[in-house]
């Protein structure tokens, strides 16, 4: 399910809390007299660079405001920011699917539509509908649909994302377009409720599509 996971900021993680505190040795001084003969035993210069002060220090991640860490927000919808970002995915997959339907229909030239294309144009044309109404959730929830427990990297989401963007926009037959666009209907419906399966599934489904679709030359409508 979705999680948003609360931490302070300023906090540490617990390992770093637990790394032992850098002391700073006094410098001796130059004007005391010396003690008595050296001793046999290790150097002060060897006791200091012994000393967990100096040794290296694990890097100390901070959290954001959702809770992730440095590694966390490099995976997908690990953010608000990265919720947003593809917010904005989905409108510019909307705004093509748009434009490539009105081609559709303008290439028909006043023509009567066979049924079945029409059928199709209506199925995208409220799949179109659905992917706006999608994205607005997520602008609106963002903070809430943040997940942390995915294994992809934002960036194969908004890379796949921007491939299926031009698919649409190029696809020769339209109706072709109807399983990738119901894959990132069911990429944004899985983070919507909190599926993390069915996100990952998603995931998958836009990589075939993406893969399996070429971009071939508008078929010429029948004339009637």
């Amino acid at each position: 399910m979705a999680t948003s996971s609360h931490s302070n900021p300023g906090s540490a993680p617990d390992e770093a809390s637990s790394t032992p505190q850098a002391i700073t040795p006094l410098a001796p001084d130059a004007s005391a007299p010396p003690t008595g003969p050296a001793r046999s035993g290790p150097s002060a210069t060897a006791m200091a660079a012994s000393s967990p002060s100096t040794a290296p220090q694990p890097a100390v991640v901070g959290r954001d405001r959702n809770g992730a860490t440095g590694a966390t927000r490099a995976k997908a919808l690990s953010s608000t920011e990265h919720v947003v970002e593809l917010a904005d995915s989905v409108v510019r997959i909307a705004d093509q699917l748009h434009e490539r339907v009105l081609q559709e229909i303008l290439s028909y030239e006043g023509r009567i539509m066979p049924d079945a294309q029409q059928a199709t144009m209506r199925t995208l044309m409220d799949d179109e509908l659905l992917l706006r109404q999608r994205a607005q959730a997520l602008y609106a929830d963002a903070a809430r649909l943040v997940i942390l427990g995915l294994a992809q990297p934002q960036r194969r989401l908004m890379a796949l994302t921007a491939v299926a963007a031009e698919k649409i926009r190029h696809i020769g037959v339209i109706g072709e377009a109807t399983g990738l666009v119901g894959a990132i209907l069911s990429l944004v419906g899985g983070i919507a409720t909190g599926q993390l399966s069915q996100v990952e599934t998603a995931f998958e489904k836009i990589q075939l599509h993406n893969t399996a679709l070429k971009s071939l030359k508008p078929t010429p409508p029948v004339k009637t």
